[in-house]
């Protein structure tokens, strides 16, 4: 297996679209709007960072990264996910490869920091932590984390962007 991880391209998007789908499949906590939601976010733009894992010419794992609002003002800050990889493709680090990939390109365009909602056991690794005073309302505390990149850590209410509402 020879994973490369690269930007979407347009002829990606199908496959994006078809790796998502079987990746929430059988997830629990979901209603199964993962595939609405990225392509929402592509079509207003704000599908700010798009990677996609390839073996052999294949799509096999997506992640997204897209602009969070906060309720202090602080820009600059970015919420991840969903992330996918086909089922039968998981355990292979290969969700590991698209997360610091996604941390580079957060670097790359001078991110401030990013949030996710996820398990803490998972992505503690990459650094995202619950942090206290950065909100994400009916959610669990410790399920809703935060990776700081730079200029300290807002306090406030997040809002993920409104494709996050998409169902279809």
């Amino acid at each position: 297996m020879s994973i490369i991880i690269r930007k979407e391209q347009p002829s990606d998007i199908q496959s994006i679209h078809d790796v998502t789908v079987a990746a929430f499949l059988e997830a629990p906590h979901t209603d199964h709007t993962e595939q609405f939601i990225i392509n929402k976010l592509r079509e207003l733009s704000a599908l700010s960072v798009s990677l996609v894992a390839v073996d052999g010419g294949n799509v096999v794992g997506h992640i997204a990264l897209s602009p969070v609002s906060i309720s202090d003002g602080t820009d600059s800050w970015y919420g991840l996910g969903p992330i996918s990889v086909l089922p039968n493709n998981q355990g292979q680090g290969i969700g590991s490869k698209l997360m610091n990939a996604a941390i580079q390109e957060l670097k790359n365009i001078k991110a401030k920091g990013c949030v996710l909602l996820g398990d803490p056991n998972y992505y503690n690794r990459f650094g995202f932590k619950p942090r206290e005073g950065l909100v994400l309302p009916d959610v669990p505390q410790e399920y809703f984390q935060a990776l700081v990149l730079r200029e300290g850590l807002p306090q406030g209410i997040v809002a993920y962007h409104e494709s996050f509402y998409a169902k279809g």
